[in-house]
């Protein structure tokens, strides 16, 4: 990605990018990297905090605990999609992620938690 790119990236989320009426986190993060890429920051991540829950100083920190760095990687290592919305691969019978997570079940405004949609991924380690 070059510097321009990331720039305009970074404009992008800044000036036009808003969460979805009642939209967790993780939904959003999961929009955003669909539609615009991830550009190994939690650009998106923060975004939303800043928008929605700025008193949530410590998200950064708890994500960054867990070894995720980006956003991507928040898909990847802190969240997964919950049993009810994987899809069943008919040729390997194993089940997957859509192509398209379902729309957000939402949450209240000034949450960072995800919603129904999402659990924390066994491997990231989070005490329960």
């Amino acid at each position: 990605m070059t510097v321009a790119d990331a720039a305009e990236l970074y404009l992008r989320a800044v000036v036009e990018v808003e969460p979805q009426t009642g939209e967790c986190l993780v939904c959003f993060v999961d929009r955003m990297v669909a539609e615009h890429g991830c550009d190994g920051s939690l650009l998106w991540s923060v975004r939303f905090r800043d928008l929605r829950s700025p008193t949530a100083t410590a998200l950064e920190k708890r994500f960054r605990g867990q070894a995720v760095r980006c956003d991507c990687m928040v898909l990847q290592k802190a969240y997964t999609p919950v049993r009810e919305v994987l899809v069943r691969d008919v040729h390997t019978d194993e089940l997957e992620r859509p192509e398209r997570m379902p729309p957000c079940a939402g949450v209240r405004r000034t949450n960072t938690r995800p919603c129904a949609h999402w659990r924390r991924s066994p491997m990231a380690g989070y005490p329960d």
